[in-house]
């Protein structure tokens, strides 16, 4: 067996299983805060071009999918992300993923060469396929706090400049699992150029870039940035994007990688012998998908309204704030992580993800201890409820 399999820590949804066994909640309805698995109702026009469709499950898919996702794909990037007409070439810069996490995984593999002692550089806290990929390529994670002192962005003034020598990979999350932090342009722009000169990649994941609460302020995106500095060959940067959390399809498993043509080529043939072809029916629905935006704008009002009904609900009693994006809450908690969404488990039946689960310790303190992810992804009324639940056992125990 491949001996980097030793380095994998229990995921997190593991570790919580673990700390919720033998508890017998109290006798109220089960709410579930912990996963980020979207509950909205998928668009039905996607669903019923996905079942009109079944028959092409008869042939094989082309790695590279079709020519007409890949169009759309293209044509959507250049819109949502203000870039020049006719820049990302569907041909030779965009592919299709089943799911940006499977695509994340596979890309630090394509990356890593053996035997260079590369470094990754990753958030922290993060989503823990940017781990468990960097081990499993023999790559080394360098993790870069984010805290209330940061904005809880990256810190990369501490990345050290061996760091920056050693690494072949950066990931950032923008927005930014698990707290909805969203870079600026200027933040990428720097990172674009210390690309340029310790000579690495960056990816960019990207996955909750449509979930935002100002219409007229969408989250800017690492292309963008490199279209601002006149850099329309987007060199060194790819993105990550996903139909999951912008269309209600988690299980359609369903993105795309797009970007660097030097970069993505060389992926597509890592991809060929991969075996990870997204099926023709999959690929015919997606186009559909990223072809409307109604259904995600409908989708955003829904957010918005569930976040501020439930931060009203819990202002005064929790240290919460609104996030820049995406659909998770990160507060601070009057107690230990673990401890505090063990009790919230047993007296109120609702699950809230420890903050410790997502980060490792770095630069002496683990970012994630005393946080929860909160995702608010239930119905709008199960959010509520939870929320008055979370306020009554905040009043019982710290008054």
């Amino acid at each position: 067996m491949n001996r980097q399999l030793q380095y994998l820590q229990p995921y997190p949804f593991e570790r919580l299983a673990a700390l919720k066994d033998g508890i017998s909640p109290a006798e109220k309805s089960a709410i579930a805060l912990s996963i980020g698995e979207p509950k909205h109702t998928p668009p039905d026009f996607v669903l019923k071009k996905l079942a009109d469709n079944l028959d092409r499950i008869a042939a094989y898919p082309k790695t590279k999918g079709n020519d007409k996702l890949r169009e759309v794909i293209a044509r959507w990037l250049e819109k949502r992300f203000t870039l020049p007409q006719d820049s990302i070439n569907p041909e030779n810069q965009v592919l299709p993923l089943n799911g940006t996490r499977e695509g994340l995984f596979a890309f630090v593999q394509a990356c890593i060469s053996a035997g260079d002692n590369a470094g990754v550089i990753m958030p922290n806290p993060f989503y823990q396929i940017y781990e468990g990929a960097t081990y499993l390529a023999g790559a080394t994670p360098h993790f870069v706090n984010c805290t209330a002192e940061s904005n809880y962005l990256p810190d990369f003034d501490r990345v050290t400049e061996q760091q920056w020598r050693d690494c072949k990979l950066l990931i950032i999350c923008t927005p930014g699992n698990p707290t909805g932090a969203v870079m600026s342009m200027a933040d990428m722009q720097k990172l674009i150029k210390l690309a340029d000169q310790y000579d690495f990649v960056i990816a960019s994941d990207e996955c909750y870039s449509e979930i935002y609460f100002d219409e007229a302020a969408p989250p800017p995106g690492l292309l963008e940035a490199c279209a601002q500095m006149g850099r329309t060959d987007y060199k060194r940067c790819v993105v990550f994007h996903s139909l999951s959390k912008r269309s209600n399809l988690p299980g359609l498993r369903s993105g795309f990688v797009a970007g660097d043509r030097a970069i993505i080529q060389p992926f597509l043939q890592y991809r060929t012998y991969h075996g990870c072809a997204m099926a023709e029916p999959t690929q015919i629905a997606s186009t559909l998908a990223w072809q409307d935006e109604q259904h995600v704008i409908e989708n955003r009002a829904l957010y918005q309204r569930k976040f501020r009904q439930v931060l009203e609900e819990l202002d005064g009693c929790l240290d919460v704030s609104m996030p820049d994006a995406a659909f998770y809450l990160w507060p601070k908690l009057p107690e230990d992580d673990e401890a505090f969404c063990q009790k919230l488990f047993a007296e109120q039946n609702i699950t809230a993800l420890p903050g410790q689960y997502l980060s490792r310790e770095a630069n002496g303190i683990n970012p994630g201890q005393n946080h929860a992810r909160l995702a608010l992804v239930a119905t709008e009324a199960e959010c509520l409820e939870a929320a008055r639940r979370i306020k009554s056992f905040i009043q019982q125990h710290y008054g």
